[in-house]
């Protein structure tokens, strides 16, 4: 197996020496030396809540585009887990429940892009979700969802009935643009066909 080379973080030495205990002999993870950093495919970040100097840590590893952040926290609320989240966390795991094989599961997942939240911090986060877009963005006609100008444009098009030839041509594209663009829009969306994506675009408000 390959080892999964990360970097760890922490401003607590007892606690960076604990999770390095747990995580050393695990076969899966190799840990790196802090010179190391720019070798990491998964970042742990150790902290005992998400305060201030903890998300200093965070934007300056999302300003140095560190992959896979994993965050093993002792506290967080619900102000802390949205504001981890905007600074790039994929991972969460509470102290208390910080096993190896839980820190490794997180890591591997982080590593490869994928989240890794404990079931009720991820239920708390998307009722957050929910109510922003229910009570903050709904009544001023916006959405968390956006489209990028190319994509706006190519369905507005759609909409009014040209097909892929004609898009291209106007929009000075080539018709392999325009397919890509369309199927990134169903893909992202979970849409069926252009069809679909016109009217879940016209639907949601964003063409």
């Amino acid at each position: 197996m390959r080892r999964l080379p990360v970097t760890l973080i922490s401003a607590d030495v007892i606690s960076r020496m604990g999770v390095i205990g747990q995580l050393r002999p695990r076969p899966e993870v190799l840990l790196l030396d802090d010179t190391e950093g720019d070798q990491a495919q998964a970042t742990l970040v150790i902290a005992d809540s998400v305060d201030e100097p903890t998300l200093r840590a965070l934007r300056a590893l999302r300003i140095r585009k560190a992959p896979g952040l994993v965050l093993v926290v002792t506290h967080i609320d619900d102000a802390g887990l949205a504001a981890a989240v905007e600074h790039g966390v994929l991972g969460l795991v509470r102290r208390a429940e910080a096993s190896p094989e839980r820190l490794v599961t997180a890591i591997r997942a982080a590593a490869a892009g994928e989240g890794s939240i404990p079931a009720d911090l991820l239920g708390r986060l998307l009722q957050q979700v929910g109510a922003l877009q229910r009570d903050t963005l709904g009544p001023r006609g916006m959405t968390i969802l956006r489209l990028t100008g190319p994509e706006a444009a190519v369905l507005r098009l759609v909409a009014d009935g040209y097909d892929t030839a004609e898009i291209a041509a106007k929009l000075c594209y080539s018709p392999r643009t325009i397919k890509n663009i369309l199927y990134d829009v169903t893909n992202r969306f979970h849409l069926r066909n252009r069809c679909h994506a016109v009217a879940y675009a016209l639907r949601t408000g964003l063409i």
